[in-house]
């Protein structure tokens, strides 16, 4: 199963143009960005109003993520280009203008445009139904092929990030124990100094002094671990790659698992006691933000 992206664009068209337009030749054109849930945004003419519910439950069955915009145009042949007049309406509004600046001598004549609004001929019918919603799914499947394509890039982006992020675990992996056993070592060469410093390795037996000091290097050894980090880390990546090869509707889900990520690279740089994996925090979260921006585009 693919992985679509909210980004895209498509355009089609069906039918052909015709006097009075019965069977005219309508041109769809869709668009859609990212967005939380689906909001779907209609711009049809006048004469298309009825059919609105058909094409919302049209497109909300092809998509279901993303801010989308439908934009119907109607195409007119040279003969229709411009309204025709319907004489016995024109004659009815210009007499109901009269009788309303006889009451209101300051209200305002009608202009061209809504006089041609309000009495346009009868003669110019819609296109059928059918050709309408041809060309609205047409237009669909052209723009679910087309977020389609570039939930492909997003996955192979994504793939390379997890790439990285598994060769930096990798690289701290090694330098955990290392880092654990020479942090201890320092913690009681530290201990042993204070207590020197204070008088109190006189004043204590020396089997007390170890175990309290063996105790407290294995509590702080414990506190600077992040072997539990680095693991939970590696599994979240694999179900993010689980995820991708799998496909669907997995937007809200990878939303989630990277900000798993994002804690577990914090509490690394927190819990980081050299240097060394620090600058690999560091590292791994700017993969990790990368993949953010990445994943707030997949439907």
């Amino acid at each position: 199963m693919s992985v679509y992206s909210m980004t895209g664009y498509a355009n089609a068209s069906a039918g052909e143009p015709s006097k009075g337009l019965s069977a005219g030749a309508v041109s769809v054109e869709m668009r859609s960005v990212n967005g939380r849930f689906l909001d779907l945004s209609l711009r049809l003419p006048d004469e298309l109003r009825a059919l609105e519910p058909a094409l919302r439950e049209m497109v909300g069955a092809q998509i279901k993520r993303g801010k989308v915009e439908l934009r119907i145009s109607l195409a007119r042949d040279a003969e229709t280009a411009l309204p025709e007049l319907a004489t016995e309406p024109l004659r009815r509004l210009a007499e109901l203008q009269r009788q309303v600046q006889a009451q209101l001598p300051q209200a305002a004549s009608l202009t061209v445009h809504e006089a041609l609004h309000w009495c346009r001929g009868s003669t110019s019918l819609p296109p059928q139904e059918g050709t309408v919603m041809q060309a609205a799914r047409a237009a669909g499947a052209a723009l679910r092929e087309a977020r389609a394509r570039e939930g492909a890039r997003l996955v192979a982006v994504l793939m390379e990030r997890l790439a990285e992020l598994r060769r930096l675990a990798a690289n701290a992996a090694p330098l955990v124990p290392q880092v654990v056993q020479r942090q201890q070592q320092r913690f009681i060469e530290r201990w042993q100094e204070a207590l020197q410093s204070t008088g109190m390795a006189q004043s204590l037996p020396a089997l007390t002094l170890q175990e309290r000091a063996l105790t407290e290097a294995a509590s702080y050894a414990i506190r600077i671990d992040v072997a539990e980090e680095l693991a939970r880390l590696g599994a979240h990546l694999d179900e993010i790659e689980r995820l991708l090869n799998a496909g669907g509707e997995l937007g809200k889900r990878l939303d989630f698992l990277i900000q798993e990520l994002q804690r577990e690279a914090n509490t690394l740089g927190s819990k980081s006691a050299v240097l060394e994996l620090s600058a690999l925090s560091v590292e791994m979260k700017v993969a990790i933000e990368q993949m953010r921006e990445q994943v707030q585009n997949i439907e």
